[in-house]
């Protein structure tokens, strides 16, 4: 009955039935909350109290036993209208110094700020004298300036206001001055106009080359810490060189953000003889499969890169464990039995988790009992103490730990609980002497969280620097929807070429060096960009024209029957390997026969104006042969389609022929399935809505067989590259067979026009 009598008042307060009924599971709470509401209610009728319940709720969940005594003073205080949300905090904290000694009601009122009344005017004025004392700093660095250190300069002149009008009022004003918010490197300033280097010289002109960015991180001697002697510590290790990592999870394939992260991550630290480690960052065994780990390891050492050595983040689950020890020791961390939808619940509404100021030592115990396996998976979960009223939601009270009796891909079943994410990147990074964390932009709000745990723990702090992920034009980056794509069946699996995947990519015949030098290109900037994917099949284009062979092909073949050639004759044509390098690169026979085909776009009836290929009546060259055909004759079959054409050749024509056409013979061609691969997306920037995959190219897959390659084209493997002369690049694919050669088009000879469409 006296749970009956409780949630009954709870709710009369103005407490929600759900919350009310959580409340009754913490005894201590419970009778606290009862005392302090019954209390409030002589003092303020109970359908008054509605406005100020939770305050009311922070009374009773917060103030810790050694200032209980003060407790009906605080409820008077708050019941009155006198301690707010705007100055609770200090309040608690105050009577919490102040322990058991007598209240000083003067020194109480003045360190919490009761009577002080800053309205939104007020707001507005002293927000905008702090911008102008600081506005030659702001002009010059914009949006860089630290908001941390502008914000602290308003600190104790805005201590009792409502926070919330002063991060909106900063905000609009710091608009007003600067203009939209364009975020630029520290000290960066705009470069003089430079040459273009020679190897940029040959993109096409229709691809926009962003401009290069040279960012200059802090020195890792000016990286400051709470304590000097931290950073000598490191420094003792690091001997002054750039460490970094690349922290991949593998609970999937790495895609072209990842291939830009392992480009910044491997070669920033080689400038100072420096290093970098490929650590995996396995804190979820539920999604994560040796496979991944396995194809990272490969994708990484495709790409050119060689990590220092490969670590895991479970390689450190004792250390990080006896971390969280140490947390819950300081009181700086607790057992909390909230689930998901509540704790959301109370972290949206600034609300201290009915179990954050429970002791020291019950935390300890619980925390063991969550090791051994003693509570069930989601009962329990130990956050991190931060700061529940602050306006950055990362600082309200992160998971460090939470229960899964899941094995491990890595360290098998030797434990049921995990560490988070935001618990554990920072502290390995500082466990490994990671120099320069370097991630992109979405993780700038945990770089508060991030800093706070290490100078909690007391242990060294790296420095963490964002910058803009990529974005690529007709394509898809979201982990989310590239799983759509692959279930979904809109494409053949991760190492679909038409996915961004470094699978994908490899299968499609990219090369690493092409999507380094697209990585170089792009640079590294904190401002949100979306880059044409024709740059990076231009840099692909470039990278090929150099190191593919050359071949000739036909896909859609048309018979041509050479009249004034005997059928027994066979002519050898010495073919270069590469127009440019055919010392190195040596040469290859192609037999010349009287039957021959030739790619039936090549040939035209109506000839229109400005055609320079074959049609009745005129003449072209055979790329290679030395020899040029005329048309002299066209044969139709039944249903009136071209089924031949009839030519006389002439072996030293010296009239120069208006253009060239590749060509096979017939008996010592090869057949073969050719697939011609587009952007996967028909728009340039893919629409963000719901409706997205109505955006899909139905044309980003053609499929062509009955093609015919030369006699060259047989002599290839799997995986080789090559050269279709006047068709593109293209590279022979996995699913070939000695009956059914297949060859993927990498890229088109030059842009195909997508970016102005």
């Amino acid at each position: 009955m006296a749970d009956d009598s409780a949630i009954k008042l709870f709710l009369e307060c103005g407490i929600d039935e759900r919350r009310a009924k959580e409340t009754l599971k913490n005894t201590k709470l419970k009778d606290a909350l009862t005392s302090v509401l019954t209390q409030a209610k002589t003092v303020k009728g109970a359908a008054d109290l509605k406005d100020t319940v939770n305050v009311l709720y922070t009374v009773a969940s917060t103030l810790p036993a050694e200032a209980v005594a003060h407790r009906p003073a605080l409820v008077e205080y708050v019941a009155t209208g006198k301690i707010h949300k705007s100055n609770i905090t200090p309040a608690i904290a105050y009577l919490k110094k102040l322990g058991s000694d007598p209240l000083n009601a003067a020194d109480f009122e003045k360190e919490s700020g009761v009577g002080i009344v800053i309205t939104r005017e007020d707001v507005t004025r002293l927000v905008g004298e702090h911008l102008n004392s600081i506005k030659a700093e702001l002009l010059e660095q914009k949006w860089s300036y630290p908001i941390n250190v502008l914000m602290a300069g308003l600190r104790d002149k805005l201590k009792w206001a409502n926070q919330k009008d002063v991060k909106d009022e900063v905000d609009a004003q710091l608009l007003a001055l600067l203009g939209p918010k364009v975020i630029e490197e520290k000290g960066k300033k705009k470069p003089a106009p430079e040459p273009k280097k020679k190897e940029e010289a040959k993109l096409d002109n229709n691809v926009e080359v962003p401009k290069e960015m040279t960012i200059t991180f802090p020195d890792p001697t000016e990286n400051k810490q709470k304590f000097a002697k931290l950073l000598e510590k490191h420094l003792e290790f690091s001997k002054g060189k750039v460490i970094c990592r690349f922290p991949p999870e593998p609970n999937g394939f790495l895609h072209l953000g990842h291939a830009k992260a392992c480009n910044l991550n491997f070669t920033y630290p080689q400038k100072s003889g420096g290093y970098t480690l490929l650590r995996f960052d396995d804190t979820n065994p539920e999604a994560e499969k040796t496979e991944y780990i396995e194809s990272i390891i490969d994708d990484v050492t495709w790409l050119g890169h060689k990590p220092a050595a490969i670590t895991y983040s479970s390689d450190y689950f004792p250390q990080l464990y006896d971390l969280a020890v140490q947390l819950i020791k300081s009181d700086r961390a607790y057992v909390c039995h909230q689930n998901k939808m509540e704790m959301a619940d109370y972290r949206e509404k600034r609300m201290d988790s009915p179990w954050r100021n429970r002791p020291v030592a019950e935390s300890l115990k619980l925390f063991e009992d969550m090791r051994k396996g003693k509570i069930e998976e989601g009962k329990a979960t130990l956050r991190m103490k931060m700061d529940m009223q602050a306006d950055n939601t990362v600082l309200r009270d992160l998971v460090a730990y939470r229960i899964k009796f899941a094995p491990h891909p890595h360290v098998g079943d030797k434990w049921c609980i995990y560490p988070s994410y935001d618990y554990t990147h920072c502290i390995i990074d500082s466990l490994e002497n990671i120099t320069h964390s370097l991630c992109t932009l979405e993780f700038a709000v945990r770089r508060e969280s991030y800093m706070r745990l290490l100078d909690d723990l007391e242990i060294y702090k790296p420095v963490v620097w964002e910058y803009s992920r990529l974005n690529l034009t007709h394509t898809v980056l979201s982990k989310r929807r590239l799983i759509k794509l692959v279930t979904g069946g809109y494409v053949r699996g991760w190492d679909d070429p038409r996915m961004p995947t470094v699978r994908g990519a490899r299968r499609h015949g990219y090369t690493s060096k092409a999507l380094n030098k697209f990585c170089d290109l792009i640079g590294v900037t904190r401002n949100e960009n979306l880059i044409s994917i024709g740059l990076m099949e231009q840099c692909v284009r470039e990278d090929l024209n150099d190191i593919a062979h050359r071949s000739m092909a036909v896909f859609e073949p048309l018979k041509v029957t050479i009249t004034n050639m005997p059928a027994d004759e066979v002519r050898t044509i010495s073919t270069p390997n590469h127009p440019l390098n055919m010392e190195t690169m040596g040469s290859h026979d192609l037999p010349l026969k009287n039957v021959i085909y030739i790619e039936r776009s090549d040939f035209r009836e109506d000839e229109p104006k400005g055609y320079k290929r074959l049609s009745p009546g005129k003449t072209v060259g055979l790329l290679h042969a030395g020899c040029t055909i005329t048309c002299n004759e066209v044969v139709k079959d039944s249903n009136g389609e071209i089924s031949e054409l009839k030519v006389t050749v002439a072996w030293d024509d010296p009239k120069k022929p208006r253009g060239y056409i590749q060509w096979v013979s017939e008996g010592s061609y090869t057949k073969m399935e050719v697939r011609l691969y587009d952007h996967l997306f028909k728009s340039a920037q893919v629409p963000k809505t719901d409706d997205w995959l109505t955006d899909l190219n139905p044309e980003s897959l053609v499929v062509k067989t009955n093609c015919y390659g030369d006699a060259y084209t047989a002599s290839h493997k799997v995986g080789d590259r090559l050269q279709f002369e006047r068709l593109g690049y293209f590279i022979k694919d996995v699913d070939s067979t000695p009956e059914n050669p297949v060859w993927t088009r990498i890229v088109t000879l030059k842009e195909s026009g997508w970016e102005n469409k």
